[in-house]
Parts: C-alpha cells; structure tokens; sequence
C-alpha cells in the first residue's frame, strides 16, 4: 500500500479526447445531446483536424480529434463515464435522451450509484453516465468486488474482501 504521502496532487479529469469520422457531425451531436460548445480549434496545415469543447454546466473538457480509423475501431466501447449529480438528475438526462430520439438502457441501479447506459455517439463510442451521488457507501478499507456487473444490472449485489 502506497504511503498517502508520497501520492501525487491531482485535480481530477481535464478533458477527454474521442478519435471521430466527421467532426462537424460529432460536434453537433455533442452540442444538441449534451449541450457542449466549441472552445478551442487545432489545425494542421490550415485544416481543421480537431475541436476542444467545454460543458457550461461543469461537464468534463471534451476533445474531438479527426480520426476515422480510430473512430471505427474504438465504436462501441465505454472508454469513460461522465458524472451526474444524482438519480433525479440522472433521470431528467435519459428522458431529454429519449426526447430527442436517442437510443438508450435507461436508468439502473449499479454497484455504488446508478447508471445510464448504452448511448452511442455517431461513431459508436458508448458514452455512459453515473451518478456522483451513492446509494450504498463502500467502506474505504475494503476492496469493492463487482460480479457480473451487466449481467446483475436489476439486482446488483455488493462484496467486499
């Protein structure tokens, strides 16, 4: 076990970064569902070969780089789960989701908090989303052990060793 004081100072997420097909198309999907707005511009060349957008409502940075074969090959995995302040919250976001046409696993019950699962971008990355806010506190000296996370997903069970 790591001495606390030797750990390094962090401050939490700066940003994440999706490889995409077509960022105009991305962009506007992250700006319509999530309510992201451009920030920052990189090009190349003169060609624009990605976008940094930030969230007006504390949502993590988000960085879109041009990169179709990434982006092909990155479709369908959860690389990140963004945060939500709690289950209302959470609930109120699957049904604008849904609203807007957006397919989803609706909001469950997980391990610590709940989840809102299974919405894919217009590349297929998964973006997932989480509650901040836990309805079973874990006991920070016990290791949380999860079995079957997607397969218990009405009923999930909490162990510790």
């Amino acid at each position: 076990m790591t001495d606390h004081h030797e750990v390094p100072a962090l401050a939490g997420v700066h940003h994440l970064k999706l490889p995409v097909a077509d960022l105009e198309r991305s962009e506007r999907w992250y700006a319509s569902r999530l309510g992201y707005r451009r920030a920052s511009e990189f090009l190349e060349h003169g060609e624009l070969m990605g976008v940094g957008l930030e969230h007006p409502a504390g949502g993590p940075g988000l960085a879109l780089r041009l990169d179709p074969r990434r982006a092909a090959a990155a479709a369908g995995f959860d690389y990140f789960a963004i945060g939500v302040r709690d289950e209302a919250a959470l609930r109120a976001l699957a049904d604008r989701l849904t609203r807007l046409g957006e397919s989803h696993a609706g909001v469950h019950r997980a391990t610590l908090g709940w989840i809102l699962p299974m919405l894919h971008d217009p590349d297929g990355h998964e973006v997932r989303f989480y509650t901040v806010a836990h309805h079973t506190v874990p006991d920070p000296e016990r290791v949380v052990v999860v079995e079957d996370a997607a397969g218990t997903a009405g009923g999930r069970r909490l162990g510790v060793r």
